[in-house]
């Protein structure tokens, strides 16, 4: 048994070294050097921002899931890290080390798109070439390879097909972000435990959207007992040393940071991304802040000042607001108004599937108390195949309701001037009872390359919650002392 200082020790002599690439490396010491030894790359240790982890952490855990004493119930794990900081080739690396240290193990990469799945590939097929051809049972193919240990390594398509025939140890998934849900959805099962190795499904992404794929897997992280490794730009530049920081563009959020970084990526590099990227972009791609609003109908929208807890006042009048949907979701918004015009949305029905007629019972059970009327799509007056209507239909029911048409561009418009006007005020509360329309608040963006007319996507969720609060801002009116007042 080699110990930690042999082993250590040995790397300083090349021929003593080359004996050691079959010796599994087992602690944290012996695994950066074997990494710095075997394929002269330094992976950062070092934790710079507060919550974070180093990339380091991230390939410790998924190399030694498979010895720990204390294995858990899976492998999986979520890495949230920044453009350019490292995770394809960390995760690369990761699956080198799989390869050759864990006989029998199946690994497959899977990747938003084929080019990003290539790029993981391509560094394996790099770090082979640096002395590990030697495991390869046969030459590698174009899109995977054999190892004499029985491991293997193999590029997935995104297509049902190709994700739903794997039963398979490790799964790394590379730029999430980019795949669509029912891919994603079906590669939850892919993998299994056998021979000894963890079952684990591995989500690797910088975080784009709002609400989009990846915020979705790192939200349900903690109740799905997944570890989550975030790191960013500081945790991957490399160490700021014998520059001014007063004149550094970098400062405002550096701050000092990078002098205790230990990481590769070129200061000056980072300076001319942030220079020609947004503010949007960069605290989404590089500081790993909050996802890319660039494309966000109500980028202006802030859960911390339009989300409050706000109840039924009996003194104010209530209002429905409604937009109708089968397949698409069926939205009802309990709005009042307060003596200063602050718009209160205080409740939310949102149902997919169900007929009309249980809609309306369920919505008139939840009523908090006298509604004065209701608003709605002029749509839902056109008559359907049985010669009736939604808004007729309603009405049988004991549901008035109003409507005017009007222009998608107007009722945002108007929702923007309640969000947040001129003046830098805000007159629209949303209780936390409402979390489908808050989500929407965020979700409900415009397309990402430019069309003819400048319309948000329609993507049949999120468009739902915002046409009914669209209805209610373009049909409103209240009557006061000193007339009507429009918002």
């Amino acid at each position: 048994m080699v110990t930690e200082v042999e082993y250590l020790e040995n790397f300083r002599e090349p021929l003593i070294c080359e004996g050691l690439r079959n010796n599994r490396p087992e602690t944290t010491d012996y695994l950066k050097k074997y990494i710095n030894g075997f394929l002269e790359i330094v992976v950062p240790d070092k934790r710079i921002c507060s919550g974070h982890s180093s990339p380091f952490e991230y390939l410790w855990h998924s190399f030694n899931c498979d010895f720990s004493n204390d294995k858990g119930r899976n492998s999986d794990c979520i890495v949230w890290a920044n453009r350019c900081g490292g995770k394809t080739q960390i995760a690369a690396i990761a699956t080198l080390l799989d390869c050759i240290f864990k006989p029998d193990c199946q690994t497959r990469i899977l990747a938003g798109s084929q080019d990003q799945a290539g790029r993981m590939y391509q560094y394996l097929m790099d770090y082979l070439r640096m002395g590990f051809d030697n495991f390869l049972l046969e030459p590698p193919r174009k899109t995977g390879c054999c190892f004499a240990n029985g491991s293997t390594v193999e590029v997935l398509t995104q297509s049902q097909t190709s994700v739903r025939g794997q039963h398979i140890q490790k799964l790394r998934c590379d730029e999430v972000e980019l795949f669509k849900p029912e891919i994603f959805n079906a590669a939850k099962f892919a993998t299994q435990s056998k021979y000894n190795i963890i079952a684990g499904l591995e989500v690797i992404s910088t975080m784009h959207r709002p609400y989009g794929l990846m915020q979705q897997i790192v939200a349900d992280a903690e109740k799905n007992n997944t570890p989550v490794f975030k790191w960013c730009i500081w945790e991957t530049i490399e160490k700021c040393q014998g520059r001014n920081c007063s004149q550094c563009p970098l400062w405002t959020d550096c701050a000092g940071r990078a002098k205790k970084a230990e990481g590769f990526l070129k200061i000056d590099d980072c300076i001319t991304q942030m220079q020609r990227s947004s503010r949007a972009g960069w605290e989404s791609e590089m500081l790993c802040l909050k996802p890319n609003l660039e494309n966000a109908v109500f980028d202006q929208f802030k859960p911390g000042i339009h989300v409050k807890a706000v109840e039924y006042d009996p003194n104010l009048p209530l209002y429905r607001s409604f937009d109708f949907g089968f397949v698409n979701p069926f939205v009802c918004l309990w709005i009042q108004v307060d003596k200063n015009g602050i718009i209160r949305v205080i409740d939310e029905y949102i149902r997919t599937k169900t007929t009309i007629e249980a809609h309306a019972a369920e919505i008139k059970s939840r009523d908090k108390g006298n509604v004065i009327t209701s608003f709605c799509d002029p749509s839902g007056a056109a008559l359907n195949s049985s010669g009736t209507s939604i808004v007729r239909q309603m009405r049988d029911m004991g549901i008035n309701l109003r409507y005017r048409a009007s222009a998608i561009a107007d009722g945002i418009e108007l929702i923007r001037r309640a969000i947040c006007d001129g003046t830098g005020k805000s007159r629209l509360i949303i209780s936390p009872k409402c979390p489908g329309l808050i989500k929407a608040m965020d979700c409900y963006h415009y397309p990402d390359k430019p069309q003819e007319k400048e319309l948000p996507v329609k993507d049949g969720t999120h468009d739902h919650p915002i046409d009914a609060l669209r209805y209610f801002f373009i049909n409103y009116e209240t009557t006061s002392k000193t007339g009507h007042r429009v918002f």
